[in-house]
């Protein structure tokens, strides 16, 4: 891979969030350096936010939305929240012209699916289930959809929860979920994901495991399953990110119901940022999968 000229340099500045001591502390706005564009949007992610709570005092968050004209395209950089960014900075992305900042975070989320199913040695999509029912989950289905699945069983402990009104999604409870042939874990939940697998059958890694998460080997090995990562940042040709982003932020586009959009999209100004993240490991975390936050609201 060519070396980045810019190597060595920071290519963002201004995190508006840091975590110290388990807490989100705001930090002010600082001046967007030069070449920079102001960090206006960013996309929670809670199952990282929360592992991040509980490790050593870091920034927070990985993708923020900017753009260079008032009414230009978004991009979406993988930097901190809220921090200011170089457009062309390594794993940035810019959506189509006029996609609309909740369109752009449900297309991140719909990309991890889009790049990780194209890992999958199979094309059938008869009979899937995915695990989870959190903006991963609900990336995956969408992408399920796109590809032309029908009927989608999503296993969740939620009741009622949003992604049930994506199409063809049959929410079920963990116990009565049966086996399928084709089972993603969108949850980090690989355990979870291969008791729902029947022999023969495929699992995909699409969630981030804890460290601790275990698989057994001997178990897939009788069991024959075929394990896939799907990792978005796992090797792919030139330019393939940008053209899993581009293709799903279209389709979202042309398909996507607005009052879907409302149901699955919050936005949050981040002066509320300590309180949101105060709320993720409890029962008052938002019900949308997707969260914004918008740095330009007071």
């Amino acid at each position: 891979m060519p070396r980045d000229k810019h190597e060595g340099r920071r290519r963002y500045a201004g995190a508006r969030i840091r975590l110290e001591g388990g807490r989100a502390r705001p930090v002010p706005a600082a001046e967007p350096g030069p070449g920079m564009v102001e960090g206006r949007f960013s996309v929670l992610s809670p199952g990282t936010e929360r592992r991040h709570l509980s490790g050593p005092d870091r920034e927070a968050g990985y993708m923020t939305l900017g753009r260079t004209e008032d009414t230009g395209p978004w991009v979406l950089a993988p930097v901190p929240h809220g921090a200011s960014f170089e457009p062309s900075c390594p794993g940035a992305v810019t959506a189509p012209p006029g996609t609309e900042p909740r369109l752009v975070a449900l297309a991140r989320f719909q990309m991890m699916a889009c790049l990780g199913l194209d890992r999958l040695s199979t094309t059938d999509l008869g009979d899937v289930t995915v695990v989870g029912s959190g903006p991963v989950a609900l990336g995956c289905v969408l992408e399920l959809t796109r590809r032309g699945a029908s009927r989608i069983r999503v296993v969740t402990a939620r009741r009622r929860p949003p992604i049930s009104r994506a199409p063809g999604v049959i929410c079920v409870p963990p116990g009565q979920a049966g086996r399928g042939r084709l089972v993603i874990d969108a949850a980090g939940v690989p355990a979870s994901a291969a008791g729902l697998t029947a022999p023969g059958g495929v699992i995909g890694l699409l969630g981030t495991p804890d460290t601790t998460a275990r698989l057994g080997t001997l178990e897939v090995h009788r069991a024959a399953w075929t394990l896939v990562g799907m990792h978005e940042l796992a090797p792919a040709s030139e330019g393939a990110y940008q053209e899993a982003f581009t293709r799903v932020a279209r389709w979202l586009t042309g398909h996507l119901d607005a009052d879907l959009a409302d149901l699955w999209c919050r936005t949050v100004p981040g002066s509320r940022a300590p309180e949101l993240f105060d709320s993720l490991a409890t029962p008052d975390r938002p019900a949308e999968p997707v969260v914004l936050l918008d740095w330009g609201a007071a």
